[in-house]
């Protein structure tokens, strides 16, 4: 398939691309949550990612988690190490207004739309061990396998501010 054809946000492809990370392209029916695109990852060797859009209750601080799509996120554990009070999930307008995404389309390659670096990332340190991530390329229509270097050298180049977490 030829990278115009490609769904999603184009801005992801044409980045990854001038940054040298290699991608795998798999187009699928819409997935507005892991559980429905589980579904189509048979076969897909890579570490499938949920990522989760918060915001602190000034609604001031924005947070994107990043875990395993099967593992669960204590809320209530985050805000503890957070020490921002209650965390609530983004609204709709949120996540255009920061990530320039719908609901069911929350992806880390939305942070090339956060020009002001205003969301920062959490990403579940167990991802360290994994090979490949999985993410949506800001469409849920599709996922996108890259090497997990290169997610880093990705974050290195959006330049938002991140950290490891045990959840």
């Amino acid at each position: 398939m030829e990278p115009e054809s490609y769904r999603g946000d184009p801005l992801v492809y044409k980045t990854l691309k001038t940054i040298g990370v290699p991608f795998e392209y798999h187009e699928h029916p819409p997935a507005h949550t892991v559980e429905e695109a589980a579904k189509y990852w048979e076969g897909i060797d890579s570490t499938h990612c949920k990522n989760l859009f918060f915001r602190n209750h000034k609604g001031n601080r924005h947070y994107l988690v990043i875990l395993e799509y099967t593992r669960q996120l204590n809320i209530h554990d985050l805000e503890k190490l957070l020490r921002q009070g209650k965390l609530t999930f983004a609204s709709p307008e949120r996540m255009m207004r920061f990530l320039k995404v719908l609901p069911g389309s929350v992806s880390p390659f939305g942070l090339l739309h956060d020009k002001d670096n205003h969301v920062h990332l959490f990403i579940d340190s167990s991802l360290r061990q994994s090979h490949h991530l999985s993410f949506h390329p800001n469409l849920n229509t599709a996922s996108l396998v890259i090497p997990t270097e290169g997610f880093y050298r990705y974050l290195d180049h959006v330049g938002n501010s991140f950290e490891f977490i045990d959840v």
